[in-house]
C-alpha cells in the first residue's frame, strides 16, 4: 500500500466518538480519506454498491474498515456477518471499535471473523496512542490482498 491513497471507512453513530476518531486519524496522518456512516444499513449499501452508491467511483473500497457495534438500522454484528459472507468485500480488515468490553460481543465478534476487536480506552491520550498504533499496524505494516 505504500504511496497509495488510503481510504478508512467509520461506522459509529455517536457523533462524538466519530469525530475523536476522524479528528485523531487526522493527527496522525493516518488516512487520506475518511468515509463516515451512522447506521449498518447505510454502510452496507456503500459497500455492496446498492442504491445511491451503485457506481463504483461514488463507492471506492476502503482499505480498513472501523465498526461500532451498536448501531442504528442494522446491528454492527450483522453489518460484520454480512461483509464476511460476501465475496467482494470478504477481505476488507474489519476492526470493532467499541465501548463493549462483554465476552459475548467479543466471541460474537471473533465467531463472525472480525480481524480485530478493540475497546475504546476511556482517556484521550490512551484513544489517541491506540489509534496511531492502528493505522501504523492496519495501514502501514499489514499486507492484504488487493481489491
Amino acid at each position: 500500500m505504500m504511496g497509495e491513497p488510503v481510504l478508512v471507512m467509520l461506522v459509529e453513530d455517536n457523533a462524538d466518538h466519530a469525530e475523536l476518531v476522524i479528528r485523531t486519524l487526522e493527527d496522525h496522518r493516518i488516512a487520506n480519506r475518511i468515509v463516515h456512516f451512522s447506521d449498518g444499513q447505510t454502510a452496507l449499501d456503500y459497500l455492496l454498491r446498492r442504491g445511491e452508491y451503485a457506481a463504483p467511483e461514488s463507492s471506492p473500497r476502503p482499505h480498513v474498515i472501523l465498526l461500532d457495534l451498536r448501531l442504528p438500522r442494522v446491528d454492527g454484528l450483522e453489518v460484520l456477518s454480512t461483509i464476511k459472507q460476501e465475496t467482494e468485500v470478504k477481505n476488507i480488515p474489519v476492526i470493532v471499535l467499541t465501548t463493549s468490553e462483554a465476552e459475548r460481543d467479543v466471541a460474537r465478534a471473533y465467531d463472525n471473523y472480525v480481524n480485530s476487536y478493540l475497546v475504546k480506552p476511556v482517556g484521550f491520550e490512551e484513544f489517541s496512542r491506540m489509534m496511531n498504533d492502528l493505522g501504523f499496524y492496519w495501514l502501514g505494516w499489514n499486507t492484504h490482498p488487493r481489491m
